[in-house]
């Protein structure tokens, strides 16, 4: 697989990330620890080299699976983790003072298995720290050798600004797909003036995107996906639409609706590196092959029409955690 800089960091990674979370944590029931394993170093014996992991998963869940996985081949990987929960539980609220961006850090590395982290985000922007002492506290850490760069998710431009200023953020992951592009508007301008990297998560619409799921799908009943507006039934059935004209452009290209998204995305800006998550090894085959997709100006342009004539229903997030993004 190609690499890809993340900005001007000095981060290198495959062109394609494994996004590691549906494997403990939030799609429905795991898969066995056997079988996420076997599809973590399959993802590396396919050319994937950049996982992407919380301690909020589980919590603490996936870093562990991550860490027996990776161990084999840790010199060969670039691991990305993530603090800034109360305990490691988004609904215990935020919490990135800097005692606990080091208690995480510490933690996370006994359960990577590991001396460092190569990317350390903040997970979402906590408003009772400035964010001048998160990045201090994780400029000291890269002094200390702990982490290698660090990164903030979901963070507004200003915000970016401010922390970069102090230590500069080699990486902002945030949503960002054919069905959500707001990072369009202000986002993505700043960090290629900064010279930051920027890496999707839910690149495919956390599944919607492949036309894998409609308005009829059952979802199981502890898949986060159920209290997201986006994906209540009266929604999907609204956004199949955009769905089917991906697929007919897809269907034109020989390839599948998954492989046009992540295509896309990796046609905008050559500092984009998604990292689209499954559980599936032939979708995580499928997956890597959305680099191989060679999207042409006219591609883009019908793709562009598209996303122009069909709105979308349904907002990304229920209104209570809508209030911690874009900070």
């Amino acid at each position: 697989m190609q690499k890809r800089a993340l900005g001007r960091s000095g981060l290198e990674v495959s062109a394609i990330g494994l996004g590691c979370m549906g494997l403990s944590y939030a799609y429905g029931p795991a898969p066995a620890r056997a079988d996420a394993i076997r599809l973590l170093r399959g993802a590396f014996e396919r050319g994937v080299t950049f996982f992407d992991t919380a301690e909020a998963y589980g919590p603490f869940a996936n870093e562990d699976l991550l860490g027996e996985a990776l161990a084999p081949v840790r010199n060969q990987v670039v691991i990305a983790t993530k603090f800034g929960f109360a305990g490691g539980v988004p609904a215990d609220g935020l919490d990135s003072r800097p005692e606990n961006i080091r208690a995480v850090t510490e933690a996370a590395l006994k359960r990577l298995r590991t001396d460092h982290i190569d990317l350390l985000y903040q997970h979402r922007v906590d408003p009772n720290v400035p964010i001048e002492d998160v990045a201090g506290t994780v400029a000291a850490l890269i002094g200390e050798g702990k982490v290698k760069h660090f990164g903030m998710s979901e963070a507004g431009v200003e915000t970016i600004r401010r922390a970069h200023a102090v230590q500069p953020v080699a990486t902002l992951q945030s949503e960002y797909s054919l069905w959500w592009r707001e990072p369009e508007r202000e986002i993505l301008p700043a960090l290629e003036e900064l010279g930051i990297g920027f890496v999707p998560f839910s690149p495919l619409g956390r599944g919607f995107l492949t036309g894998a799921i409609t308005a009829d799908t059952e979802l199981a009943s502890d898949d986060f996906r159920n209290k997201i507006p986006r994906f209540a039934a009266e929604a999907r059935a609204a956004n199949q639409a955009l769905v089917d004209r991906i697929g007919e452009i897809a269907a034109a290209k020989q390839a599948t609706p998954a492989q046009i998204a992540i295509g896309w995305l990796l046609a905008q800006h050559p500092w984009i590196v998604p990292i689209p998550g499954t559980t599936k090894l032939h979708r995580l085959e499928e997956n890597i092959g959305g680099a191989a997709i060679d999207l042409t100006a006219d591609d883009l342009n019908e793709i562009g029409a598209a996303l122009d004539a069909i709105p979308v229903a349904g907002d990304r997030y229920p209104a209570n955690l809508q209030a911690a993004v874009n900070r």
